[in-house]
């Protein structure tokens, strides 16, 4: 059976138009709709499903850009490509900078059309891809849980994909927050150690005198305090995985043992004199930069050698901005669930702001930031007054362009007004008190110049 892949075509040239649905409509495996603007994509969308949306970057009503942030908000699991005039790197930069998933130079040939919904379509195959087995374990570990479709972050999976079968060593990469831990369990349970421990240790936590005890052991007698023989880390993870969380705070003494660890696969408790052989596959983690450690003498560079085999870069979150609406969403539905609220949507300004944030602290200060709004949130639409003060305060624009039609005053401030309400989701006393101004004077203009809130 062919997989179908919902395909919507957006260019305001009927012959453009016309070619590429006369070429494109006789493929089996493309269900095809085109249409003449940015506008008019978006009345489609509501009853045309599409996984694609490739349009012209610029159109008289609604350009690709502004057709590309309204399915961000609006849609944010479609992919949209951008056309771009030959020669245009301006435009293609604006386009990338705007969060496209790519963009095709015009006049372009049908093959390249082809690749790039070939390259989409294999890309939303391994989103929807369990390689888990087992119900709760697809259930809990599957891709789904690393939200995205950046294809910053789409790397992150074929590389995930590639490691899980193998033993490799795998060093993962990325600041506090942008889910090291998730990639981790993924490998892991991708992995045919599956059914195996998975042993986590942050070392950050352990102290210079005790992590050497934690990861290898200790004999009876060989401290004060060790009144009994312990089982190290390593060999609970026998025949599993052990995950080396923070890497690069531990000790080089103990890096030493570690090297030989992953060199022989032997070491030896603390106070003890047998050498132990085991099978335990190694995951690093890190937000350091471990070559600038290795200048100060702080990490062993043989041993940066040894554990960077397979290294695993993970993007921050204000370098892949397109995801922000798919994930707040993925949260929004998670703790709707968990605290058993019936919140309908995120509104357009409370995603505006959550796209402007640069979220320091990545992944997890926006689900802790969702999980928040979603208790305090007493409407079906989680709007910007549910959203921390601090966030808003740092998101908050100090003006905004206005682009008019004409020179007319009554258009201007018309097209003010609307804007500020959208902005703060039409709340009139917020709106009235940003454009300075009576809150029964603000209702007056809206009813002036027939401005009405969308559906």
């Amino acid at each position: 059976m062919i997989s179908t892949t919902r395909l919507l075509f957006v260019d305001d040239e009927g012959p453009i138009r016309r070619l590429f649905r006369s070429v494109m409509g006789q493929d089996e495996s493309v269900l095809l709709e085109t249409v003449s603007d940015g506008k008019e994509a978006l009345k489609k969308l509501k009853t045309f499903p599409a996984d694609i949306v490739i349009t012209d970057m610029k159109m008289p009503k609604m350009g690709g850009l502004a057709l590309l942030e309204e399915i961000r908000i609006r849609y944010p699991d479609i992919f949209v490509v951008i056309l771009t005039a030959y020669g245009s790197i301006e435009d293609a930069v604006k386009a990338m900078k705007a969060e496209a998933y790519d963009y095709i130079l015009k006049p372009f040939d049908f093959d390249t059309i082809r690749r790039m919904i070939d390259k989409i379509t294999d890309h939303k195959k391994i989103l929807q891809k369990s390689i888990f087995l087992g119900k709760e374990r697809r259930k809990k570990y599957r891709f789904e849980n690393i939200i995205g479709q950046n294809p910053k972050i789409f790397h992150v999976f074929q590389k995930i994909m590639d490691v899980a079968e193998t033993d490799v060593t795998v060093l993962i990469n990325g600041e506090t927050g942008t889910g090291k831990e998730l990639i981790t369990n993924s490998i892991h349970f991708g992995s045919p150690r599956r059914f195996q421990p998975l042993i986590k240790v942050n070392c950050a936590a352990l102290t210079e005198t005790l992590i050497n005890s934690e990861l290898f052991g200790h004999e009876k007698g060989a401290f004060t305090g060790a009144t009994a023989q312990k089982r190290g880390h390593f060999e609970l993870a026998d025949r599993g995985t052990i995950f080396l969380d923070e890497i690069g705070d531990i000790p080089i003494p103990t890096q030493i043992s570690l090297l030989r660890v992953l060199e022989s696969k032997t070491f030896q408790r603390v106070g003890g004199t047998t050498t132990l052989k085991v099978d335990t596959r190694v995951i690093c983690a890190t937000n350091k930069d471990l070559s600038h450690a290795i200048k100060e003498k702080l990490f062993r560079e043989d041993l940066f050698y040894r554990i960077n085999v397979a290294p695993i870069h993970i993007p921050p979150l204000r370098e892949r901005k397109s995801d922000i609406p798919l994930l707040a969403n993925h949260f929004l539905r998670k703790y709707c669930t968990e605290t058993k609220k019936n919140i309908h949507r995120i509104s357009r300004a409370a995603i505006n702001i959550l796209i402007r944030y640069n979220w320091p602290g990545n992944v997890r200060e926006m689900s802790n930031t969702i999980e928040n709004a979603v208790i305090f949130c007493k409407g079906r639409e989680l709007i910007p007054a549910n959203l921390p003060e601090e966030l808003r305060k740092t998101t908050r624009k100090k003006g905004f362009t206005l682009v008019l039609s004409s020179r007319s005053l009554p258009l201007a401030e018309a097209t003010m007004i609307h804007k500020v309400l959208e902005e703060t989701n039409w709340n009139l006393k917020q709106a009235a008190k940003e454009l300075d101004i009576a809150r029964g004077t603000l209702y007056s203009k809206i009813k002036k110049y027939g401005i009405k809130r969308p559906e």
